[in-house]
């Protein structure tokens, strides 16, 4: 079978893109484990997904088809993943906000694995300006703008309260973002070009109250 090159443009959706770092999860666990080929039917018994489900999403990523028995190499599913993904490509990105949660995003060091790379933060407190955090410089959030037009930035990180993070967002704009990671709980008003990607920690953990709630008065887990 010829090997095919999967359309850069095709459209997969939400959800299936939410399920592809699931799928690089397995394969490198896989090739850990010194395994060189796996099949559709074996990544959806491991992740309790649906068979046929599983192989739509890997057809729409995989620049070769799966072998018959022996099924999708797996370093090569690997790279078409990180590919599709663009895992391998920089993504230069700012984060405004370096209080707590700000700050814990500035030491996580697992976003080069899917090339993100955070090159300044900005906040208002004049204590944290010009401090470095991990190696990121800390700018006054006035020169917010300016410095995203000018280093070209494309995606701004949202860490500050709820009130202020409106304000941020305009900036960003302001600036040339094309998309937003918003950690804010608040509904950010955006142009419809702009990607806002909410990060719901209150929800998250109301949900986690909840079950916990029910399970308790219940005696039993009320999600099936």
């Amino acid at each position: 079978m010829k090997d095919k090159t999967p359309a850069k443009n095709s459209y997969l959706t939400i959800q299936t893109l939410q399920r592809m770092p699931y799928y690089l999860q397995y394969l490198k666990k896989a090739k850990a484990e010194g395994r060189t080929d796996v099949s559709a039917s074996a990544i959806a018994a491991e992740l309790q997904l649906n068979d046929v489900l599983v192989r739509k999403d890997i057809a729409a990523v995989s620049s070769t088809g799966g072998r018959p028995k022996a099924g999708f190499n797996v370093c090569t599913l690997i790279r078409d993943i990180e590919q599709y993904m663009g895992y391998h490509t920089t993504k230069e990105t700012v984060l405004v906000g370096a209080g707590s949660l700000g700050k814990a995003l500035l030491r996580n060091r697992e976003f080069d694995m899917y090339g993100l790379k955070i090159v300044a933060a900005f906040d208002v407190r004049r204590s944290l300006i010009h401090k470095k955090i991990n190696g990121v410089e800390v700018y006054s959030l006035a020169k917010l703008k300016n410095f995203c037009l000018r280093q070209n930035i494309q995606i701004g990180i949202i860490t500050v309260p709820a009130e202020a993070a409106q304000d941020v967002a305009n900036r960003l704009v302001d600036g040339g973002i094309q998309a937003i990671w918003n950690f804010a709980f608040v509904k950010l008003q955006v142009p419809e070009h702009v990607l806002v990607q909410n990060e719901d920690l209150a929800s998250s953990l109301a949900m986690l109250s909840q079950h916990l709630r029910l399970a308790n008065e219940m005696g039993e887990s009320w999600i099936e």
